[in-house]
């Protein structure tokens, strides 16, 4: 395994100093946003039309000795708004011949959210089986927005030798390992997760559990936290939507790999992923509000460089 960056935590650093900065911690992968709601700061989709460009980018990561681990456009391809759920999918589109010129094997992605109907002009999130009338808007949603766009994109990311790795999140039709694991079958196996730990703990989804549910549908990694506080919770549950700034009146909040849960919890989680088949990058993600990016970069590079199982296991000599 190795650690890794996702890049947007530093969107306010030109590409050769974040790639300097991450040498000198150690790290030589990065994840890379090109649009969407990750920003394309570091990356400009611009590049398949200019090849002077993209052999300056090239040479820029060569230079440096840094290889990138995925193209992130994290958007929602399914918004019920058509100018901007195009806009969203040719984002996503982009990305993958991108990917494909750079030799980049995974795209990170959400799964998106369409509305109730054709008429609709807002995402609409199903979150429980009752009034019936949920449902049913559910199962419009899969058959009529979520199934026909995800069997063809699926199917372009294929012919161009990409995968999919979608972040299940809240607020999204892919969200847990049951929904990520129905997108799957119905689309097929260039389709996988990228997985959070953060966005399971505060579901109250074991994050090691999960990955064993998982198994080889895991095609990238996020290394991030989060910390629940029982004092909040009996008063907020977890689909608590007060901003992320309210720390201390929230139920939960995103944290920084160390300050949610310690070196033990996370050589589980690293050995367990190592069982299930995946053995890359750890690609670290800042959303803790608590820390400055600097800070919480810096504290989880260190923290997790004694965690990551850098070498190949070696035959076992008492069997």
């Amino acid at each position: 395994m190795k650690l890794g960056v996702f890049t947007p935590l530093l969107a306010q650093l030109p590409l050769d100093a974040v790639l300097g900065k991450l040498k000198s911690l150690g790290i030589s992968t990065v994840e890379l946003g090109t649009g969407n709601y990750p920003g394309d700061a570091h990356c400009k989709l611009s590049m398949l039309e200019d090849a002077s460009a993209l052999k300056e980018f090239q040479r820029k990561l060569e230079d440096h000795g840094v290889s990138i681990s995925a193209l992130s456009c994290h958007g929602n391809a399914l918004h019920p708004d058509k100018v901007l759920a195009k806009q969203f999918q040719e984002v996503s589109r982009k990305t993958i011949l991108l990917a494909e010129k750079l030799g980049v094997s995974t795209v990170v992605d959400f799964s998106g959210c369409p509305g109730n109907s054709h008429e609709a002009t807002a995402p609409n999130w199903v979150t429980c089986p009752w009034p019936p009338e949920y449902l049913q808007i559910l199962d419009w949603q899969w058959k009529e927005v979520v199934e026909p766009y995800w069997v063809k994109h699926a199917a372009f990311a294929e012919q161009h030798g990409v995968k999919i790795a979608i972040e299940m999140h809240p607020g999204f039709v892919v969200y847990s390992p049951e929904t990520m694991l129905r997108l799957r079958s119905i689309a097929g196996p260039s389709i996988g997760c990228n997985y959070d730990p953060s966005h399971m703990f505060w579901q109250s989804i074991d994050p090691i559990a999960a990955i064993r549910v998982l198994g080889d549908a895991i095609f990238h990694v996020h290394a991030k936290d989060t910390q629940m506080y029982s004092a909040n919770l009996p008063k907020t549950g977890v689909l608590d939507t007060k901003p992320y700034t309210d720390e201390l009146n929230r139920g939960w909040i995103f944290r920084t790999c160390g300050f949610g849960h310690g070196a033990e919890w996370w050589k589980e989680f690293v050995s367990t992923l190592r069982m299930c088949g995946y053995d890359n990058v750890l690609s670290i993600e800042h959303e803790d509000s608590l820390l400055s990016s600097e800070e919480g970069l810096t504290k989880a590079t260190r923290f997790l460089d004694e965690i990551v199982l850098k070498e190949k296991p070696t035959a076992p000599w008492w069997a």
